[in-house]
């Protein structure tokens, strides 16, 4: 595996693979690498001659400084791991390599920014776009790879594709779950020993809704599942520390992001959770209806 520091080197190497007409797969991550992330390697691994996974935690896509300065960095285990799945190379640069002039570009997504993480994270989904956007025009990609535990980004690039007129295929890939239910994330290894054997009950959670969406209405299950949560540590008599705090649950077509009112509202239907737990923000996604899927 070749692993490139600079956008000089990645272009040449990427204008290589382009003059011998091979196809590029693009995994964009922040690092911190788990068997998330290289599920989606091995995907493009499957499905493309070539294979870039940049490792690059992009601040401006954090409004909050605090996050950004704890974000887990492990580049040199991430790169053994992107070999071993099958990467051909990582592209790790800093940000002065990625951002050479100060970023003065602002997306706009209309009512798909508008609702769940937009309201509350300002700006997010404008400095993933700058990133993303960036790392297009770098590694100029025939498939990009992207997990569906972030559920609204990918219909943010979805919406981003459309607006630059890029022919990339966006590819979802499923969410990858430890034993115990709880979705991979970087952010995991923050939590405590403690917090982390209660955070699989978020999608114990979340599977008891799909199961309660068969007989209540919408607003009954979004309900039953903020209380739920919120509840959860003084239910079971656990330390005020271990308490979960549900900043949203969202019931919404998978295709508007839009909340739904009634089940029929939509072909697809997703819930879509960000909670806080010991000081860390976890998120989550769940599809309601899946048998109906065809």
């Amino acid at each position: 595996m070749n692993i490139i520091k600079t956008t000089a080197a990645l272009t040449a190497a990427i204008n290589q693979a382009k003059e011998e007409h091979k196809s590029i797969g693009l995994v964009p991550t922040m690092g911190a690498l788990h068997e998330g992330h290289l599920s989606l390697v091995r995907r493009a691994r499957a499905e493309n001659d070539v294979v870039v996974v940049s490792v690059f935690v992009n601040p401006i896509q954090f409004n909050n400084k605090e996050d950004l300065a704890k974000y887990p960095r492990t580049v040199e285990a991430d790169c053994e791991l992107l070999s071993q799945a099958g990467a051909d190379i990582a592209f790790v640069p800093t940000v002065e390599e990625m951002y050479p002039e100060p970023v003065t570009t602002v997306y706009h997504f209309g009512p798909i920014e508008e609702v769940m993480e937009g309201p509350r994270r300002p700006g997010h989904f404008s400095g993933v776009a700058v990133v993303v956007r960036r790392l297009f025009d770098l590694a100029q990609p025939t498939r990009a790879y992207f997990g569906e535990k972030d559920f609204q980004q990918i219909a943010i690039i979805r919406n981003l594709l459309e607006q630059i007129k890029y022919p990339i295929e966006l590819v979802p890939c499923p969410i990858v779950r430890a034993d115990d239910g709880l979705a991979l994330s970087s952010r995991n290894m923050r939590l405590s020993k403690e917090a982390r054997e209660v955070a699989p009950n978020i999608y114990a959670t979340l599977l008891q809704a799909v199961e309660m969406s068969e007989y209540e209405d919408v607003e009954s299950v979004k309900l039953w599942v903020m209380d739920t949560l919120s509840s959860f540590h003084e239910v079971n008599g656990l330390d005020e520390s271990l308490r979960f705090e549900p900043e949203y649950f969202e019931i919404v077509n998978d295709t508007t992001l839009q909340p739904i009112e009634d089940w029929s509202d939509a072909e697809g239907v997703v819930g879509c959770i960000a909670v806080w737990l010991d000081g860390v923000r976890l998120i989550d996604v769940i599809r309601f209806r899946p048998e109906e899927e065809e």
